[in-house]
This record gives C-alpha cells, structure tokens and sequence, in this order.
C-alpha cells in the first residue's frame, strides 16, 4: 500500500477516489485500483458524505508552535552576530549549548541543544567550522617561506 506523494497529489488520489466510488466501484476495487486499504477508501468517503470536498483537500500540518517568536529569532541572528566573547565565552565558537544558554538568558525561554539546532536552520544558520590557523597569521610570509626557506631545509636533509 502506497502513502507515497506530495500532498496535492494525495488530495487529487481522494478526489479520484469519490469520482470512482460516483461511477458505482465498490471500496475494494477503488482501493485496488489506487493502492491503497479498502479502509482509507472508507474514511475518505465518509468525511466526503460528511463534510463535502473540503473534507479531501490537502492541509499543512502546522507542528509544535515556536518558542521564539520572529521577532526573537531576528534579534537572537543579532546577537549571535556579536559572537560568544560578547557573552562573556572564552573562545569565539559558538555550540548549540552556549546558543542555548543566551536564548534562556535574553528571551527566558528553555531550549535543548537539539532544538537549537532545529532553531538555527529555520534562520537559515549553518553549522561552520572555524579555520585552523591563526588570525594572525602573515600569508606573504607564509609564501616566502615556502618558496625560499622550506626548499632549502628540505635539501639540506636529503
């Protein structure tokens, strides 16, 4: 049995459904005919009768209401851009824990470090890794060494 599709294509198999059960099919040839259980055949037809085609038509499923309103979560993308030092963290990395703590301490509301996650990508955030290497670091004199120094180390060990 098929649950497969998007859901306008399972509102247009319900809507198939009624115009063949319309033709004088019975359930079990409709649910043959579609893949699917004489039963869903069954409760399509009665909230049919019921409620007419809006009974059939597709609906989003909304989920769990957010914590955080818009709102919040444009002003958390805010602060988060301040980076962790500005929340008193030692390192300039940010982990769903800390993200977690400073929306409990500006917004006081209570998040799992996975459901920062799943905050995170509704802002359309991304886990970034930082670079391994320093600041500070002097890329011309990190070439320079490589062309003249590094060459001449590297000869003398042979």
């Amino acid at each position: 049995m098929s649950r497969e599709g998007s859901p306008v294509e399972l509102e247009q198999r319900r809507f198939r459904a009624m115009a063949l059960l319309d033709q004088g099919r019975s359930q079990a040839e409709v649910a043959e005919s579609l893949d699917v259980t004489p039963g869903a055949v069954s409760q399509w037809n009665t909230a049919y009768r019921r409620d007419g085609p809006e009974a059939l038509k597709a609906r989003c499923h909304p989920g769990p209401v957010p914590k955080l309103t818009a709102k919040q979560r444009e002003r958390l993308g805010g602060l988060l851009l301040k980076g962790p030092r500005a929340f008193g963290y030692q390192t300039e990395l940010w982990t769903l824990a800390r993200v977690a703590e400073v929306i409990h301490k500006k917004f006081g509301v209570q998040y799992d470090p996975s459901g920062v996650w799943h905050v995170l990508r509704n802002m359309r955030w991304s886990c970034q890794k930082p670079e391994r290497r320093a600041r500070e670091r002097n890329e011309e004199a990190v070439a320079n060494w490589r062309s003249k120094d590094w060459p001449r180390i590297k000869k003398s060990q042979t």
